[in-house]
């Protein structure tokens, strides 16, 4: 275990690589491939910083990480997710245990459904030709950043 600055330190940089990535999102509807790997390289110092055994823990994590990502791959594969965002999810998956895996599909569930109407409001209103493209790396990143939160605003999940 390193202390409390070390995963305080690792939660900080990873909710300002998740609003990068919302941000960049948001602007060009890419999430860059090296914010992804960054992401999942940092992965392993938090595993660290948590004091993860590498059998269970480490290994349920790259387990539960490449299940996520296999799903959501298949949602690329019907046209309903960006590579980005599917590899964004794949790298999140890494930081987190399973209960918070749970919650983190729920808010970006609901957060994404938001982001969508806000896009095809958008989308109407300035009239625009063709299929919109949904930023769903937003929905991503604000379930993350709820779920990284939760831990500092909510006593009761600690």
């Amino acid at each position: 275990m390193a202390g409390l600055w070390l995963p305080t330190l690792l939660s900080a940089m990873l909710a300002l690589l998740l609003l990068w990535g919302a941000a960049t999102d948001l602007r060009s509807r890419i999430i860059s491939n090296r914010l992804n790997l960054v992401i999942a390289l940092l992965a392993p110092l938090w595993w660290w910083a948590h004091g993860l055994a590498l059998y269970p823990d480490i290994a349920l994590q790259l387990g539960q990480a490449a299940v996520l990502f296999a799903l959501f791959t298949l949602l690329f594969a019907l046209g309903m997710m960006g590579g980005g965002d599917v590899k964004m999810l794949g790298a999140l998956a890494l930081w987190l245990p399973l209960p918070a895996i749970v919650t983190l599909l729920v808010v970006m569930s609901l957060a994404g459904g938001v982001v969508t109407i806000a896009t095809l409001a958008h989308h109407k209103i300035m009239k625009r030709i063709g299929q919109p493209e949904i930023p769903y790396g937003v929905a991503i990143a604000l379930a993350g950043l709820w779920v990284l939160g939760e831990r500092y605003l909510n006593p009761l999940t600690s």
